[in-house]
């Protein structure tokens, strides 16, 4: 056990974003996306909720800031929500904006972040049951 990280990062997890370098991208997906099929790797954190998952990842994980938006989400059908935007969009927004206070979101088509997704570090498979609860974190450069 080691002091001031999360234990919902399991050992396997801390590897992958320790071997994670600038630009790498990781999903952090609800538990119906198609993790193991999609991702080059994938951890599983089945018993966990993607803002919990989220929010331990971002206190060790710089989010790029040299690129407009480092977070990227999949485009909800129109009408299904709201302001077509999922609920769980607004925490995801604020602990993103803990890391980086100007993070916005990039919303893609759902084909184009399931590619985007394949080509990702790795895809983290959380328990949620939010719908549309995925998101593509863009890992920036840790300073000094």
């Amino acid at each position: 056990m080691l002091k001031g990280i999360s234990p919902v990062l399991s050992p396997e997890l801390l590897k992958v974003m320790a071997e994670m370098g600038h630009g790498d991208e990781l999903v952090i997906a609800d538990g119906n996306f198609p993790g193991t099929s999609v991702g080059q790797r994938c951890v599983r954190l089945d018993g966990h909720g993607g803002a919990e998952v989220m929010r331990a990842i971002i206190r060790l994980f710089p989010l790029d800031d040299f690129v407009e938006a480092p977070l990227a989400v999949m485009e909800v059908p129109s009408g299904m929500f709201e302001g077509d935007r999922a609920p769980i969009w607004a925490e995801y927004e604020a602990i993103g904006r803990t890391d980086l206070p100007q993070a916005k979101f990039e919303f893609m088509e759902h084909e184009a972040f399931i590619e985007r997704a394949r080509r990702a570090y790795a895809v983290v498979q959380t328990g949620e049951s939010a719908l549309y609860a995925n998101i593509i974190l863009r890992k920036g450069v840790v300073r000094g």
